[in-house]
């Protein structure tokens, strides 16, 4: 821990709820996150001693200042019938590898060293951030023995393409249980599950950047804490088309599900079916912003990669699989509209290139790098299939998604037991053409 934050935890004592925000470069957002965290103690929690931590990765917009300028609007509060407390306000920047996942790391170890009952943390680009997401992340921790807390909102359909497309329907069917939103970003933890995470070893891998959120929801669920969901509403936030460059964060998101697939095999080998998480809050129906897509480049970015990624998709690929992908790409560019990559495909390629991480991990990388054409395809057919569909009926068709991926459960317990197959030379592509596939542009 930095001696900035030991200092400061030594000056405080002790805390009874830390309340986390990571940031870079947030300062049009963070006010606001921090108001509302800031309000949301306050009203709920009065007679608690609450933090505020920022914890920031360089950022050189002002975001530090705007955390420790930011003032409660006495309007937040006038519902109040108990005295106000105030929060300690802190931020700190952080050190190691450059991302999330070691904000987080300094939040829960300040979180330990000011002993405090529970931490939650949100994202610092929120604009539907409200002081009642405190209360909903904190209190089933608090009042009801939870040890984790999800968050569970309306998002427009084509934001989330990650968690819709992969992320919910394989985690929900290795460990049975129905997150909604594995890694959307607001979570709540008690001080067990903080010092369990503090415990790993993992930090210095892509847990320290976008596979943070997944790690957190795995170990969670697959290790037997107590999970819940908690309604939050809509969450708006800064967006980005689907079709844009995610390559870095689909790479490490999915590498850290692969990656907990092999640590805790023996919690989902054996699951079939899934049930669903507890869920606390009031569910109603919201507004959400419009999230541009850009289906032409993504089909594009899918041709490119039938052209270039053949000997990567065929090492990770079952045969069946890969003829079913290759016949998609020779009809991709006669009728784009038409283009349907159907779910049982989608599932097959996803628990094909599972295998293929564990089967082969030299070439790791270069598997999920060559991924991404693949995640684009999918993403294009679901918009095409859902432009005229509302949500609820999205909702039907990602519900159905996963049903396919459960129902494929023996095909993945069939293949990860199956025996591994040599790396010769401990790469998938030849060295010449390497530079070519992991600079593919999306």
């Amino acid at each position: 821990m930095p001696d900035e934050a030991r200092r400061a935890a030594e000056s405080i004592g002790r805390a009874d709820l830390v309340i986390g925000i990571p940031s870079y470069n947030n300062a049009k957002t963070i006010g606001h996150v921090v108001r509302a965290a800031n309000a949301g103690l306050s009203k709920y929690f009065p007679e608690l001693k609450g933090v505020v931590i920022n914890a920031d990765g360089g950022s050189s917009d002002q975001t530090r200042e705007a955390v420790l300028s930011a003032r409660v609007d006495d309007g937040h509060l006038m519902l109040l019938s108990t005295p106000m407390g105030v929060a300690h306000r802190l931020s700190i920047p952080y050190h190691g590898i450059p991302g999330k996942g070691s904000a987080f790391r300094l939040i829960f170890q300040m979180a330990s060293a000011l002993q405090a009952k529970a931490c939650a943390v949100v994202d610092s680009d929120l604009r539907s951030i409200t002081p009642e997401w405190i209360d909903l992340l904190i209190r089933p921790i608090l009042f009801a023995g939870f040890d984790f807390v999800a968050p569970y909102y309306h998002r427009h359909k084509y934001d989330g393409t990650i968690t819709n497309s992969i992320v919910y329907p394989l985690t929900r069917s290795l460990y049975g249980l129905r997150v909604r939103q594995p890694i959307g970003g607001e979570f709540g933890v008690s001080a067990t599950l903080v010092a369990r995470y503090l415990e790993r070893e993992d930090w210095e891998t892509d847990v320290a950047r976008y596979g943070i959120d997944i790690w957190m929801t795995t170990i969670a669920i697959a290790e037997g804490f107590r999970v819940c969901q908690s309604f939050l509403g809509a969450k708006l936030h800064d967006a980005k088309d689907p079709g844009s460059d995610l390559t870095a964060m689909l790479h490490q998101v999915v590498g850290s599900v692969f990656m907990l697939m092999e640590e805790y095999e023996s919690a989902w080998l054996g699951q079939s079916g899934s049930k669903p998480a507890e869920l606390f809050g009031f569910r109603f129906d919201v507004g959400l912003d419009p999230v541009d897509v850009n289906v032409e480049r993504m089909v594009a970015a899918f041709n490119r990669g039938c052209q270039e990624l053949g000997e990567v998709w065929a090492l990770a690929l079952q045969p069946e699989t890969y003829a079913q992908v290759r016949k998609l790409g020779s009809c991709a560019g006669e009728d784009r509209q038409a283009f349907h990559l159907e779910d049982e495909l989608w599932a097959q390629v996803i628990l094909d290139f599972a295998c293929a991480y564990k089967r082969h991990p030299l070439s790791s990388g270069h598997l999920l790098q060559s991924l991404t054409p693949l995640y684009l395809a999918r993403v294009a057919s679901f918009v095409q299939e859902t432009r005229s569909l509302a949500s609820w009926q999205v909702e039907e068709k990602i519900e159905q998604l996963c049903l396919t991926f459960e129902a494929l459960k023996p095909y993945l317990v069939a293949q990860w037991a199956a025996d591994p197959v040599p790396e010769p030379g401990g790469e998938c592509v030849p060295e010449s053409e390497r530079g070519e596939e992991a600079n593919l542009e999306v």
